[in-house]
């Protein structure tokens, strides 16, 4: 009964690892360079006097039309010297700008307000977003604004990880296969994630749902606008896999850091739809029975959890090769292992607690 209940797991998560992969790599036309829209980048920051000074300068990098761009830096009520520093780089600068929150938008709280006080000011037709704690290629915001044909609202990509030991290897192959997901769904019309530090959308229709103040408030706002975006039914949403729009952050210094983004993104996970919960049932079934396995002394069960570790190794190994990290896979059997623990005790966790704590709130 086991084999069989393992059996269907495994069957189930290699035909939705497949369609990732291939929705994943599904190709877009871009627009002519003279057609590109003018934008507007806004970065959140709270006390990131560590790493906004080299987000600032792949920022200050970027290839794209002088009198088309503008990049606004909000200081979100930061305690120490992140305003100090972001004031000193810009100076001179034109396309830079500074806000604080000083004001609270409707309900909003945090990093989501920080946001929408940054939208207010924002000129751009298409406003683009990344975090304090990364880096940015040159080529990121042309790539990704290139994208935006005249039925396209929102256009995602991918964030990768900066890498050095097993600890942070796992942490930078786990965002590219939550990332491989979130693509592939999206690009079958069926979006299941996204993420804030690599992420644009229209502000004209951002303006539609009302912006952030008019949506149910979430600890994961960029999945929350997603959805909202979604739901309107008159525009695209895509997830091109592109290495000129690639992203680079920073990963968590420590387990505490990690129990607490990824509790983050569980909680925001809750407002998903059926296909959410399919996805997320697949993954916590499969890897359970790999947990079991063991115990078992089973030959038919320890074949099926070779095949599904091969399908998590060829579902990355495509999306590495396009981006030339490759080499990343030797951290993999170290992702392996984080992912069968935290894909089973997340969903626990999250239903016994949703207290969220992060960049010192508590949500």
């Amino acid at each position: 009964m086991f084999e069989i209940i393992f059996l269907i797991a495994v069957s189930l998560y290699f035909l939705q690892s497949f369609l990732f992969v291939a929705g994943a790599g599904k190709k877009y036309k871009k627009i002519p360079e003279d057609k590109l829209p003018e934008i507007s980048v806004i970065v959140a920051a709270r006390n990131e006097e560590d790493n906004i000074l080299n987000c600032l300068k792949s920022l200050d990098k970027l290839i794209y039309p002088e009198n088309k761009i503008e990049i606004i830096i909000v200081n979100d009520k930061s305690t120490d010297c992140t305003e100090e520093i972001v004031k000193g780089f810009i100076a001179g600068k034109p396309k830079f700008k500074v806000i604080t929150t000083e004001k609270t938008i409707g309900n909003l709280k945090g990093k989501t307000n920080a946001l929408a006080n940054g939208l207010e000011v924002a000129r751009g037709e298409v406003i683009l977003t990344t975090d304090a704690d990364c880096t940015v290629s040159p080529t990121w915001a042309k790539a990704i604004a290139s994208y935006y044909q005249n039925d396209v609202a929102m256009v995602c990509g991918y964030t990768s990880q900066e890498t050095w030991n097993q600890f942070t290897g796992m942490q930078m192959l786990d965002f590219m296969y939550l990332l491989t997901v979130a693509a592939g769904s999206m690009n079958f019309n069926r979006p299941l994630s996204c993420i804030g530090n690599n992420m644009s959308y229209r502000k004209s229709v951002y303006k539609e749902v009302g912006g952030y103040e008019s949506i149910p408030f979430s600890v994961t706002e960029d999945f929350k606008l997603l959805k909202t975006i979604f739901k309107l039914k008159k525009y695209k949403i895509i997830y091109p896999l592109d290495p000129e729009a690639l992203v680079v952050s920073k990963p968590c210094n420590d387990w505490k850091t990690i129990y607490w983004q990824k509790k983050r993104w569980g909680v925001g996970g809750l407002d998903s739809d059926i296909d959410g919960y399919l996805v997320m049932s697949s993954g916590f079934i499969a890897n359970i029975c790999i947990l079991l396995t063991p115990f078992l002394f089973s030959a038919s069960a320890l074949y099926l959890t070779i095949f599904k570790i091969s399908v998590d190794f060829f579902s990355l190994y495509p999306v590495l090769k396009k981006f030339n990290l490759t080499s990343r896979l030797k951290y993999f059997l170290s992702f392996e292992l984080y992912f069968l623990a935290y894909v089973i005790i997340l969903p626990i966790l999250v239903i016994t607690n949703r207290k969220v704590l992060w960049k010192g709130r508590s949500y």
